[in-house]
């Protein structure tokens, strides 16, 4: 495949190497991968790992929702054949991980990923209630990565700034306590994507995913951690991701229709996929980028195919400039985050807005929950797991460019349950 440059590359026009979907079904033999070392493997070629197996997904569980809600068994033999080659690449994907990297190991990616995805999103978001929506779950996926940084090195002695290479920072964001809002504070207002730029289509299909599968993977996983303090932990973080799930949920277009939504799927899956085989510095992976390059912009094809044939339009209806956006990245967002950190971590959700934590009445709903789930700080195992590694080690687990932005959460030697959560 030609390399093109970011602003040439445009799916709809691009001619898929592999047009016939039929024939992009691999034997046992293609299907399997090669596992990356845990060890040595580059931080942000297992992120965009991650990231695609949840991608992926989230196409299959789109799929047979879709499926479900068809009538047409024409139609849903096409969403069948798509479904069966998107199920293989998820299976390539996700059997990348080794057998010898543990759920921890992995949660640590999980959670690098979301941090420098989400900031890289936000900083190239051209909405400001959705950059602000970024912006605020940024924070909390940050401090998370704290705390399962602090279960590594207590449980598995292992260094988690070795596994991230130091791209990321590990330090305290908005205390994981604070986290747990009433449901309600989880709806944003929903998205228009009649209006709304690509960028911002792009970011809110794949933080959605993105949420979804770091959900699915604590929810499933998370139980088999063999400490019971891990065990704790992996059940209330899990909590805080299905909140991230409906708070990026939201910011999608309820008003399009299940074929216009497939279009938008195969068309960010395009992009996400091109974005990887431009920057992947694994000789392996980009191949298996450029693979899935290709059979997702035949599926795109077909996906405009359909809706020409079932609703009568055109996808320039739902993309109008089919030109990818600037491609994703995944690159050092240290500074972006210190300043979020610092200018946002008091803040809180309310209704669908952002209010700081010493603005809301007493009598609010988040103070009613945080009292329903927070009431003996002895049972909130984000906070219970530092505090017991302060205990052993004299001060908590951090790797630090520089001293925390926020000066409540310089003190390495007590864990903030009070900031962003009581006025």
């Amino acid at each position: 495949m030609t390399k093109n440059s970011a602003a040439s590359m445009n799916p709809f026009e691009h001619k898929s190497a592999l047009p016939d979907i039929e024939k992009q079904i691999l034997d046992w033999k293609r299907l399997y991968p090669k596992a990356y070392d845990k060890m040595h493997v580059d931080p942000y070629t297992k992120t965009r790992i991650i990231l695609m197996n949840g991608i992926e997904v989230e196409a299959a569980l789109f799929g047979h929702n879709f499926h479900r809600n068809c009538q047409d068994n024409d139609l849903r033999r096409d969403l069948a054949l798509i479904r069966r080659v998107e199920q293989q690449q998820q299976k390539q994907i996700n059997w990348m991980s080794p057998g010898d990297e543990t759920q921890l190991e992995m949660t640590i990616g999980y959670e690098h990923l979301a941090v420098d995805l989400t900031a890289w999103l936000a900083a190239h978001e051209p909405d400001p209630y959705v950059k602000q929506c970024m912006d605020f779950a940024l924070l909390e996926d940050f401090d998370h990565l704290y705390r399962y940084s602090n279960l590594l090195k207590m449980d598995l002695d292992i260094p988690a700034h070795k596994l991230v290479q130091d791209f990321v920072e590990i330090t305290p964001g908005r205390p994981t306590i604070a986290h747990h809002r009433h449901p309600f504070d989880s709806v944003r207002k929903p998205g228009d994507f009649s209006k709304a730029h690509i960028q911002t289509k792009l970011g809110a299909l794949i933080l959605t995913a993105g949420e979804q599968q770091t959900m699915n993977f604590y929810m499933n996983l998370g139980n088999t951690y063999q400490e019971e303090h891990g065990r704790r932990l992996f059940q209330e973080i899990a909590m805080v991701e299905e909140q991230h799930v409906t708070h990026y949920g939201a910011l999608l277009d309820p008003t399009c229709s299940w074929l216009e939504n497939m279009l938008l799927r195969e068309y960010q899956e395009c992009y996400l996929y091109w974005s990887f085989y431009t920057s992947e510095v694994d000789s392996w992976t980009k191949k298996m980028w450029e693979l899935h390059f290709e059979q997702e912009v035949a599926h795109l094809h077909h996906a405009a195919e359909l809706l020409k044939k079932y609703e009568g339009k055109e996808w320039q209806e739902v993309i109008p400039d089919g030109t990818f956006p600037d491609l994703l990245h995944f690159t050092p967002m240290k500074e972006y985050i210190r300043d979020i950190l610092k200018n946002q971590v008091t803040l809180t959700a309310e209704k669908e807005n952002f209010t700081d934590i010493r603005d809301i009445p007493e009598n609010y709903e988040f103070y009613t929950y945080q009292e329903l789930v927070n009431h003996d700080l002895r049972q909130v195992a984000s906070h219970t797991v530092i505090e017991e590694f302060q205990k052993e080690n004299g001060e908590d687990y951090r790797s630090e460019d520089k001293p925390n932005p926020v000066r409540e959460l310089r003190d390495r030697t007590k864990d903030n349950t009070s900031l962003g959560r009581t006025a």
